[in-house]
């Protein structure tokens, strides 16, 4: 055998690898705005701040060892060795502090916190803020009573603390504080909360489809009938149950298609629409208002807003076109 016919397949194989690690390169880590990072920092310390509003009159009862649920059982229902409010207010109360004054400052640590997070200022210092208040006022004391969008949120927070939010729509930018222009970084960060997104969808819709409820239009049914969820009289579903089973039906084609569907610029307006409908209409027939707000933040912060330099931006608007 030849040199020449030896030193061909290692050539090619080497191309391979070039090809594919240059696409690797591109799809990770060519230079993006940190604008669609700044959309979702804005947008989930917005939602946030408004549940931390609709929270606050019933902070003590919530919150309080002698609340709705007493101290002792606070402790029991809570995620055990973690950084509790119980366990906070224990270690203050040997140093005479009372109960009250701790609610009230980690309280006021964490609206403080998603405030300066939603005006950019030291991004990153407040995304830790919050993410540290969220964790131990939602995750660890309300670990029962917390349910998806604590969790949605508690996850971008803490990615928060790494990505360049503040390098756009920020008073961080304002005052110099970032680098001006694309980086890697931001596209790096960007990709992360995609491949999350597309995860999630994913395994939410093939769980879904591997039970009858959805093919069959109960899920919908009762859904919209159970107590804690209705909102209005659907009962007249019983009459037609194949729109029951539609809906079922679109909601597997929306989250089970999510990750092929959202990439493609042709379909991706589409499927930005639909996913944002979808939790329009949990907000509205569910009444879960701050989950379909914050579901809706991530698809749009992270697919509808551009991420591309200005001439990579008008060569995407031709492709589109």
């Amino acid at each position: 055998m030849s040199a020449r016919s030896m030193t061909a397949p290692r050539a090619a194989i080497a191309g391979g690898f070039a090809r594919t690690w240059a696409a690797v390169e591109r799809f990770a880590f060519a230079p993006a705005s940190a604008a669609p990072l700044a959309v979702l920092r804005i947008g989930l310390a917005a939602v946030l701040l408004v549940q931390a509003g609709m929270v606050a009159p019933a902070l003590f009862d919530l919150y309080g060892r002698s609340g709705i649920l007493q101290g002792p059982l606070v402790d029991a229902l809570g995620r055990p060795a973690s950084v509790r409010l119980g366990w906070l207010i224990g270690r203050l109360t040997t140093l005479g502090v009372g109960e009250e004054p701790v609610i009230v400052a980690v309280g006021a640590s964490y609206v403080l916190a998603l405030v300066a997070l939603l005006a950019g200022w030291h991004a990153r210092m407040a995304a830790a803020a919050a993410w540290l208040s969220h964790l131990m006022l939602l995750m660890m004391t309300a670990d029962r009573t917390n349910y998806g969008v604590d969790r949605f949120a508690n996850i971008f927070l803490f990615y928060l603390m790494w990505m360049p939010a503040g390098a756009a729509l920020s008073l961080d930018r304002r005052l110099g504080r970032t680098p001006v222009g694309p980086t890697s970084v931001a596209r790096l960060a960007l990709r992360v909360v995609q491949v999350h997104l597309c995860i999630v969808y994913l395994a939410s819709g093939l769980g879904k489809a591997l039970g009858e409820q959805w093919w069959n239009g109960e899920a919908i049914w009762r859904t919209l009938n159970m107590p804690e969820y209705r909102q209005y009289d659907f009962t007249w579903l019983a009459y037609h149950p194949w729109l029951a089973a539609g809906a079922g039906w679109m909601v597997l084609l929306v989250e089970i298609g999510y990750p092929l569907m959202i990439w493609p610029r042709r379909t991706r307006r589409l499927w930005i629409a639909a996913t944002v409908a979808l939790h329009v209409g949990i907000a509205v027939f569910m009444g879960l208002g701050i989950f379909g707000a914050i579901m809706a933040v991530l698809t749009i912060s992270a697919f509808a807003v551009r991420a591309d330099p200005p001439g990579d931006a008008a060569r995407a608007a031709r492709e589109d076109a």
